[in-house]
């Protein structure tokens, strides 16, 4: 597969916890753009997979700008919840991103399901999808996971949204806990990086 000759690119997300990570890992010859500067708002996300809702995005975003668009969609599964928050992982959060009250769900959901879930390793896993579109076509799709367990209470301030409760395997720290360096060597969203950097 031959590189796109993209010089510029649109990066597909209002949340700006995302928009630091992508822009991050992309590569420093483009000329990067986000949808705060066109003003726009997110489409409604009806897909049923992560990677359903990241097309959804980027060939939104794409067809609002004229511009070639990278879009994220990624979220916490969590098996003894049947993978929930899942694709809804955002909207535990609520409309203010309250990421603080979205946590406090995920263990008040998993206490019903298991009183002594803190003597077990409860299994998870962040899964990202990645899309590049251009208006109404679909260029790349790719997802990323990385396997772990919730950790027994938050723990660092480093990252955003689930970070602070989530360890990787063969890891002890959370990725709130983790600098951004080595967060970015290991998660979800820098394995979907280099599936989609080819087309970049």
């Amino acid at each position: 597969m031959q590189k796109l000759k993209i010089k510029k690119l649109l990066i597909g997300t209002n949340n700006k916890g995302k928009l630091r990570e992508i822009k991050d890992l992309l590569p420093k010859r483009l000329n990067i753009f986000s949808t705060s500067d066109f003003k726009l708002k997110s489409p409604i996300e009806n897909g049923k997979s992560f990677a359903e809702n990241s097309l959804i995005k980027s060939k939104f975003f794409s067809k609002k700008t004229n511009l070639i668009c990278l879009a994220d969609d990624s979220g916490l599964e969590i098996d003894i919840l049947d993978k929930r928050p899942g694709i809804y992982s955002s909207r535990w959060a609520g409309k203010n991103s309250n990421f603080k009250k979205a946590i406090e769900k995920v263990y008040r959901e998993i206490n019903k399901k298991d009183k002594k879930w803190e003597n077990k390793k409860i299994k998870a896993r962040f899964v990202c999808a990645l899309s590049i579109s251009y208006l109404n076509k679909n260029i790349a799709c790719v997802i990323g996971k990385v396997e772990g367990h919730i950790s027994q209470k938050p723990k660092g301030s480093n990252g955003f949204g689930y970070d602070p409760i989530f360890i990787p395997d063969k890891g002890r720290k959370t990725f709130a806990e983790m600098k951004s360096s080595l967060k970015y060597r290991i998660d979800h969203r820098s394995k979907a990086f280099k599936k989609i950097k080819k087309f970049l």
